[in-house]
């Protein structure tokens, strides 16, 4: 795993992943593979809920493995989402950015209740 050099970067690819949450196991949003040559800088993350009725918490989090292995970085720890509500969990000025063979995973509170969408830049 290295820490690609991105002053010689001539690549640009804007990119997206939306998921549904249909359990209450961590579910990958997105990873960047080892050797993959490529920084990603996430732009947003935003979690739905789509029940009308109950808050849905949610955790997301934070691995230094392209996989849910290691040690656990909570980006937001068990956050109250309402009922028909929205929460942004990144934004572009938190400046969260995957170096390769790192990841982000989703846990829900309830499933089938929550849909989280991602967006981000890949450079290489």
């Amino acid at each position: 795993m290295a820490n690609p050099n991105l002053a010689s970067s001539s690549n640009c690819y804007a990119n997206n992943a939306s998921v549904s949450l249909t359990s209450t196991s961590p579910t990958q949003l997105v990873s960047n593979a080892a050797s993959s040559g490529k920084v990603f800088v996430l732009d947003a993350i935003t979690v739905a809920n789509i029940d009308t009725n109950n808050a849905v918490n949610v955790t997301v989090t934070f691995y230094r493995t392209a996989d849910n292995s290691g040690t656990a970085y909570e980006l937001a720890s068990t956050v109250s989402v309402p009922a028909n509500s929205a929460v942004i969990v990144v934004d572009k000025a938190q400046g969260v950015t995957l170096l390769e063979a790192q990841s982000i995973y989703v846990t829900a509170g309830a499933a089938s209740k929550l849909k989280v969408n991602a967006s981000w830049k890949e450079l290489s």
